[in-house]
């Protein structure tokens, strides 16, 4: 791959992540703090992608506190529900990584789909 081709694929490619972060860069950095890969590049995609500083601290926020409660009270009540829970610990934990990989694997089958047709 020559120069040219290298600097026109990288603009393409930041052309197209500007317009999915303007199109789906909200629910993006919230979804991205339940999926253990994306939340480590979802922020940096983001930067790239020029989503507002504003925009990102605020969902990063509410991503960073739904995630942390959510994964508190989820540990209390199945603490509670279920006795001598932490037999059950690897499972669910291979559950928890299994869902939180479902929305990436169920877009790629839909676009695929669509590209398809």
């Amino acid at each position: 791959m020559t120069y040219q081709k290298s600097l026109n694929l990288l603009a393409t490619l930041l052309i197209k992540a500007q317009n999915f972060y303007e199109k789906h860069g909200k629910k993006t950095i919230i979804l991205a703090r339940f999926m253990p890969i994306v939340r480590t590049f979802a922020p940096i995609v983001a930067g790239i992608g020029a989503m507002k500083y504003k925009t990102f601290i605020t969902y990063n926020l509410l991503g960073g506190f739904l995630w942390t409660f959510g994964l508190t009270l989820a540990g209390y009540y199945l603490g509670q529900v279920i006795p001598d829970v932490d037999k059950y610990l690897l499972p669910i934990i291979a559950a928890i990584v299994i869902i939180s990989f479902l929305p990436s694997v169920i877009h790629l089958i839909q676009k695929n789909r669509n590209e398809k047709s």
